[in-house]
């Protein structure tokens, strides 16, 4: 089942010099565990309810254990101090659902359990 890396940073306006390194290198810390850039910055985007503050980020992986792989990674956890020192955020690691996921039973299953309850 895919996952992803998502990230909401707060970057500054003028990236530092170690940002741009860490962009640079990023792609080969992720192309080993088949990573890629869905969003980056989404430089267009429509808050249409509550509150976005900053910079979203979103990485593709085939599988969670690739992106958590990817994310303890030697060669990634070495370029993480030089993006962590200058722009603040959250980072989560997330698994999606499969192609067939059908968001009705899920409500079912809640409504069974809450009855359960």
């Amino acid at each position: 089942m895919t996952a992803y890396a998502i990230a909401n940073l707060q970057p500054s306006a003028e990236p530092h010099e170690e940002v741009l390194t860490y962009i640079e290198r990023i792609q080969a810390t992720l192309d080993p565990f088949g990573g890629r850039f869905l969003v980056h910055g989404a430089p267009r985007r429509e808050v249409r309810e509550g509150e976005w503050p900053g910079a979203l980020v979103m990485i593709g992986f085939p599988t969670y254990e690739d992106a958590r792989a990817w994310y303890d990674s030697e060669a990634y956890q070495a370029l993480v101090p030089l993006r962590a020192r200058h722009i603040p955020g959250d980072i989560l690691l997330v698994e999606g659902v499969p192609e067939d996921y059908d968001p009705a039973t899920t409500a079912a299953l809640m409504r069974a359990a809450s009855a359960r309850n």
